[in-house]
């Protein structure tokens, strides 16, 4: 039986990458599906395979007026909200070290990474209580816990605050049915990471902290996504499930 049948999923961040593996995986599993993102290019074979049960919206997360919008188009089309899934993240090139890192970058992560994150759960909580409750997953990261290998220190920092704001509202509404919690990934082969690892020597130093030896795949994230999008973890709320091929486990790496 599909885990996700009838339920209704916004996947924000759900054009490429991480969403857009996501989004396919859950429409395999039952689910009506919103795609959310600023550009929903990849998205157009999807639409006519599940023509009734995918819809895509433009959506820039980090403008409370556009994310007000899309949930507008939610409640219009579908009346409902059990899942979301928060997923809309971006990683500059220029994202270096404290003193490095221009202000303006500094203040585009945290907008879209972290505000965007808090806009959708403002948004879509209120109609996620009228459904009766529902799962809410963050996009967080392993550098939440550990510093990363290479100095990031903006998207660090937001993916910090993901971890904190998941915690918060997971007790805040523990007892209202709806479950909020994070996943951890750590580098995936997504094109995001592709392209800022470009450089050999850059990629081989991500490369060697990962006891497992390889970047994870976007499909093992959006798979345990959807672990915890359905009721298989029905008593898991203000988790942060580490997807990470073992990085936080391992002081040193084996050759």
């Amino acid at each position: 039986m599909s885990r996700l049948s009838n339920k209704i999923a916004v996947i924000t961040g759900g054009g490429s990458g991480i969403g857009f593996s996501a989004v396919e995986l859950f429409l395999e599993e039952g689910a009506k599906v919103i795609a959310a993102d600023i550009n929903l290019e990849k998205t157009g074979q999807i639409a006519t395979k599940y023509e009734g049960r995918f819809t895509g919206v433009e959506v820039d997360v980090s403008d409370s007026k556009s994310v007000k919008a899309m949930f507008d188009t939610v409640e219009n089309k579908f009346g409902s909200l059990d899942i979301l899934f928060n997923c809309a993240g971006i990683f500059p090139g220029d994202d270096g070290g404290v003193l490095d890192t221009p202000e303006s970058t500094w203040d585009q992560v945290q907008n879209i990474n972290l505000k965007g994150l808090w806009l959708c759960c403002k948004n879509g909580i209120p109609l996620m209580l009228r459904s009766g409750g529902g799962s809410i997953i963050n996009v967080a990261s392993f550098v939440s816990f550990v510093g990363a290998a290479t100095a990031q220190v903006a998207y660090t920092a937001s993916k910090g605050g993901v971890l904190a704001l998941t915690r918060e509202i997971a007790v805040e509404y523990a007892r209202k049915n709806i479950r909020v919690n994070s996943i951890c990934p750590g580098p995936i082969e997504t094109p995001l990471l592709k392209e800022l690892l470009s450089d050999e020597q850059r990629r081989q130093r991500r490369l060697v902290h990962i006891p497992m030896g390889r970047f994870g795949k976007s499909e093992e994230i959006a798979k345990a996504a959807l672990f915890l999008a359905s009721d298989d973890s029905s008593f898991v709320t203000g988790a942060s499930l580490l997807v990470d091929g073992g990085i936080t486990a391992a002081y040193v790496t084996p050759e």
